[in-house]
């Protein structure tokens, strides 16, 4: 399935230093640009992972990119980041059936997550905002509360929804799990966990599942851009963050301007935005 990887672009991800890491390519069809930002921001730890890659599928050119936002550690946002996209091309209705296979390929990818975690004390867990781009399809799958907007028509629209443990469908859907939802600092599952849906978190799992809602989006000339990122960038910059990088044509520059802003307003968090640009018309002025 991946066969063209050496060819196209897939980020390697390096945080040695625990630095800010920013970069960015250009799909060979012409169709998207991409660019993404990362930086640990305050914290002393790095547990956010994000994976930009193109690769071939049946003869298709698409898209994948991802943002995963750790907790009790790295281990599991490592993980998805090294596996979802693999499992997901993979399997063998990617094309014919994506949706399911975008379901499939998360719950596959979080069980064999933590079979993989038997002999670990820590439990840890992770967010994923996806967005897969197949032909003039745009689909983008969440669990946790990483989020994704799109920019139509000059508009913000959200395109994924934070899962807190505090909405009403998320907590019945614990309750009914026999777990608890209360307030510790914030809305937290069994007091823990600040959100509802997530990779790993063993100790949780009835509760706390993998499920992603996916929405589609048709790529068409009305949609600009997509920006994915983690809370880092949402607890501090609302959805205005479509305005704030509109002008600015380079994905890598704008992603670097979501995570700057963040940083200037006081996130305590790890900042991870990744920015894709699409080109309807095959306009690829101003892109890199």
């Amino acid at each position: 399935m991946g066969y063209l990887n050496s060819v196209l672009s897939s980020s390697s991800q390096v945080h040695a230093d625990d630095a800010p890491v920013s970069g960015g390519g250009l799909s060979q069809n012409g169709k998207f640009s991409y660019g993404y930002a990362s930086s640990p921001g305050k914290r002393s730890s790095m547990e956010d992972f994000y994976e930009t890659r193109i690769d071939g599928v049946e003869g298709e050119i698409v898209g994948l990119f991802g943002v995963f936002d750790g907790h009790g550690g790295a281990r599991a946002a490592e993980y998805v980041k090294q596996n979802l996209f693999s499992n997901l091309i993979s399997h063998p209705k990617f094309i014919s059936d994506t949706k399911s296979a975008i379901a499939d390929a998360y719950n596959h990818t979080d069980s064999e997550f933590l079979k993989s975690e038997n002999n670990q004390n820590r439990d840890a867990g992770s967010t994923a905002s996806t967005a897969i781009l197949v032909g003039d399809r745009l689909l983008v799958a969440n669990v946790g509360d990483s989020r994704a907007v799109i920019c139509r028509g000059g508009n913000a629209i959200a395109v994924s929804r934070d899962h807190k443990p505090d909405q009403t469908d998320e907590r019945q859907r614990i309750e009914e799990a026999g777990g608890f939802v209360m307030w510790a600092g914030t809305w937290r599952v069994g007091g823990v966990l600040a959100v509802s849906r997530a990779f790993g978190d063993r100790l949780l799992k009835q509760y706390v599942v993998a499920d992603p809602e996916i929405q589609e989006e048709k790529i068409d000339s009305s949609l600009e851009f997509l920006i994915l990122a983690s809370d880092g960038l949402w607890d501090v910059v609302t959805n205005e963050a479509v305005a704030m990088i509109k002008p600015i044509q380079d994905p890598k520059q704008a992603a670097e301007r979501l995570m700057q802003e963040a940083y200037q307003r006081g996130s305590a968090d790890n900042i991870t935005c990744v920015v894709v640009r699409f080109f309807t018309n095959n306009n690829q002025e101003g892109s890199s």
